[in-house]
């Protein structure tokens, strides 16, 4: 019999102050059963990161043909398409042909190391890649805030990012490894 996925639900308060959206977002996250605390928190960071009406979250790891999160233009095809992980060059060359702006989130931080060692300069010529780290530590204090019924409350400002759960206050700045044109 196959596990089913745990289902998460956060209402997420966003005030970006760089972009200028504030909005109050109620989300649900099935939380596949390979996936543990921290990657499911960064997807639903990922989202907070790029927050907007439009972004939704797709079959994330049950599907190899979309994106973790993504937004698309009002003629259909992808304007955003964020992924997690470590992916292949093949991946991120998709992804880059379809969509207008592709954002990955690396994390595991040795495995990362030697995945940008491997392959960064190669998605140099990638003009619409932006690709952020997030540090061991980082994913750490975001699966902290992890619970089935989650009330987040959300600012960006100057790259930085504080999220509380009204107990625990965290700051985040990740690594920029490549930005985008």
């Amino acid at each position: 019999m196959a596990l089913k996925a745990t289902i998460f639900k956060a209402v997420v308060d966003i005030s970006d102050l760089d972009r200028h959206y504030y909005a109050n977002h109620s989300l649900t996250l099935a939380r596949h059963p390979s996936e543990n605390d921290e990657r499911m928190m960064l997807r639903l960071f990922a989202w907070c990161h790029y927050a907007s009406e439009r972004l939704v979250f797709t079959r994330g790891l049950s599907s190899d043909e979309q994106p973790e999160i993504w937004q698309h233009h009002d003629h259909g095809s992808p304007e955003l398409w964020i992924e997690l992980g470590l992916p292949d060059e093949k991946r991120l060359k998709k992804a880059v042909s379809q969509s207008s702006q592709v954002v990955l989130f690396t994390y595991q931080s040795r495995a990362a190391a030697v995945w940008k060692e491997q392959i960064l300069s190669k998605l140099a010529h990638f003009q619409n890649l932006t690709i952020w780290h997030a540090s061991d530590e980082q994913l750490s204090q975001l699966a902290a805030l992890a619970q089935r019924n989650m009330t987040l409350q959300v600012t960006l400002q100057e790259g930085i990012i504080w999220i509380s759960d009204g107990v625990n206050h965290i700051e985040i700045e990740m690594e920029l490894w490549q930005k985008a044109a």
